[in-house]
């Protein structure tokens, strides 16, 4: 096998494979002769087919079997003889593909950059810390008590935190604008959910009455039509209903699944869940930290097809978050540009992950995916048939290993670099840093 080396671009390669005829035509002529053993054809007996009718009728559908297949063993070859690592599927073109001749062709594709890793020890990162304090539990239950509030309809002026129903009808300089206009919407005050002074104004209404509202629309508001724009409200109160809370009792403990020790155990619980939550958080938000810090000091050549390949990877992704509101829409319908920088980002950190890999020998701990597995199962009722279930179920043990193995990374390079930690609040903690992109 003869072959040629062509760098087209920086990560760009170009080889052009000869591939003696003999490969092909031995591999042809050994498939017809086993084909001529079973083929059954119209006049002959079964076996005894001669060798020139088997090969009129099937030789150039086996030819060109074959050829598929030497030219992607040979592309391989290839690759090994000359120590290249391609990045994504090549592109094939053929040649010399004549019968009887050798056969050349040219592979076109890209591969993987060289890359050189930062000394760990200057890279430095703080290190968040936190703890579940008696008043954020306190705030968590409150959170969920809010959660399973009721409303009943009161006859008195609305306040805030109360539940109104309402019409609206939204104007600029006279005219509606879309999405400015709804009619029967419930709206909690105080929610912040409409624009600054929409929900202070429905404040003091009664069910029945009319209130006319001008406001403005924040600069920074999503449509550029409305940003920063004069309108008027033109508002309808319907009705208003007052929130009740729920007891702090047995009812309301077996809820969260709390059927013993009353309060105590409730709160225990929620204090338990949430240094689950606490713990996940800092540790991802300490990993988005390194693994910014390692993007910024390495500088990487990305192949275009596994960017391309990402880009696909993040848009499904996107889409998923919708549910069922774009069970019916056309993914590919949206530009690649929406989703080419996450997905640099993402190949980026992955090649770069993959070179700390080998740089330090790095290899999956089994002790510490059993310890990420029974901590998953620990959120369910039966932990034991959680675990099975993993252990049995090679590819999500996959998606496992490889989380412990990049948190292994992470590990490996906090070992050496300068780490300070930095306190901060429970709220704070779960709170991701701006601009963080960091798979869970």
């Amino acid at each position: 096998m003869q072959v040629s080396v062509e760098i087209t671009s920086g990560l760009g390669r170009r080889l052009t494979i000869g591939v003696p005829a003999q490969r092909v035509e031995a591999e042809v002529d050994s498939r017809l002769q086993k084909a001529s053993q079973s083929v059954r054809l119209k006049g002959f007996r079964p076996g005894k087919v001669p060798m020139k009718v088997v090969r009129q009728r099937f030789g150039a559908g086996v030819r060109q079997e074959v050829l598929g297949e030497v030219m992607s063993q040979s592309f391989y070859e290839a690759v090994s003889q000359e120590d290249l690592r391609p990045a994504g599927q090549p592109e094939i073109e053929p040649r010399s593909m004549d019968e009887g001749k050798d056969i050349e062709f040219v592979a076109s594709f890209e591969v993987y950059p060289e890359i050189s890793l930062p000394d760990f020890t200057k890279i430095s990162v703080n290190k968040p810390t936190a703890d579940v304090k008696d008043e954020d539990v306190d705030k968590m239950i409150d959170v969920l008590r809010n959660q399973q509030a009721t409303y009943a309809v009161v006859e008195r002026d609305a306040q805030d935190g109360d539940r109104v129903n309402i019409d609206y009808k939204g104007t600029k300089g006279g005219e509606a604008f879309d999405g400015g206009s709804a009619e029967g919407t419930d709206l909690v005050l105080g929610s912040g959910r409409m624009i600054a002074g929409f929900e202070d104004g429905i404040v003091g209404m009664k069910a029945g009455e009319s209130k006319t509202l001008d406001l403005t629309f924040p600069e920074e508001y999503h449509s550029e039509e409305l940003k920063g724009q004069a309108v008027q409200f033109e508002i309808t109160l319907n009705s208003v209903s007052e929130k009740t809370l729920p007891e702090l009792n047995d009812e309301f403990f077996s809820m969260y699944g709390v059927a013993d020790g009353g309060l105590d155990a409730f709160k225990e619980e929620v204090r338990s869940n949430m240094g689950r939550e606490l713990r996940n958080a800092l540790k991802n938000k300490l990993k988005s930290r390194v693994l910014d810090a390692l993007a910024d000091l390495v500088e990487v050549d990305l192949p275009k097809a596994l960017v391309k390949q990402e880009i696909g990877t993040v848009r499904q992704q996107s889409m998923r978050q919708f549910g069922a509101a774009a069970a019916n829409f056309d993914a590919s319908m949206l530009p690649d540009e929406l989703f080419s920088e996450q997905a640099e980002k993402r190949v980026k950190l992955g090649l770069i992950l993959g070179e700390v890999i080998k740089a330090e020998a790095l290899k999956v701990d089994a002790d510490k995916v059993r310890q990420m597995v029974e901590e998953v199962a620990s959120t369910y009722e039966q932990p034991q048939e959680v675990i099975d279930w993993y252990y049995g179920n090679r590819e999500q043990m996959s998606g496992i290993e490889a989380a412990v193995l990049e948190d292994q990374v992470i590990e490996a390079i906090l070992g050496k670099a300068q780490v300070a930690d930095e306190e901060c609040s429970y709220e704070d903690a779960l709170r991701p840093d701006p601009q963080a992109d960091v798979e869970e």
